[in-house]
């Protein structure tokens, strides 16, 4: 089981990250831009994903994966930190933190 202070730690070790607050809660930035925010509920994780990676996570593992209305029209996803690892939520991070990186990050970060 993951926890808030997994969220902060892993994603403050990403590269070129900074914390900032978002709807009132943790949020975390690459290049002030956005890539994940605990969810004001206080359970789950608000991850930047690719909207078809989204779904099939959604459908595949919905005891992880889901999204309120909110966020039906974006590109965000919600994870229940109850229902994922470290290990896992590493993965999902780095992901998310590809997709908002801008290019010049992404260069020196050494990612393709």
């Amino acid at each position: 089981m993951a926890t808030s202070d997994d969220v902060r730690e892993l994603a403050l070790a990403l590269p070129e990250t900074a914390e900032k607050p978002s709807y009132g809660t943790p949020g975390f930035r690459v290049g002030d831009r956005l890539f994940a925010r605990l969810h004001q509920d206080g359970e789950s994780l608000v991850l930047r994903m690719d909207r078809d990676e989204r779904e099939a996570l959604a459908e595949a593992e919905p005891e992880k994966f889901f999204w309120t209305p909110h966020y039906d029209r974006h590109q965000w996803i919600q994870v229940r930190l109850v229902a994922v690892d470290r290990e896992e939520l590493l993965e999902l991070l780095q992901d998310a933190w590809r997709l908002r990186a801008p290019a010049p990050a992404l260069r020196r970060a050494g990612v393709d």
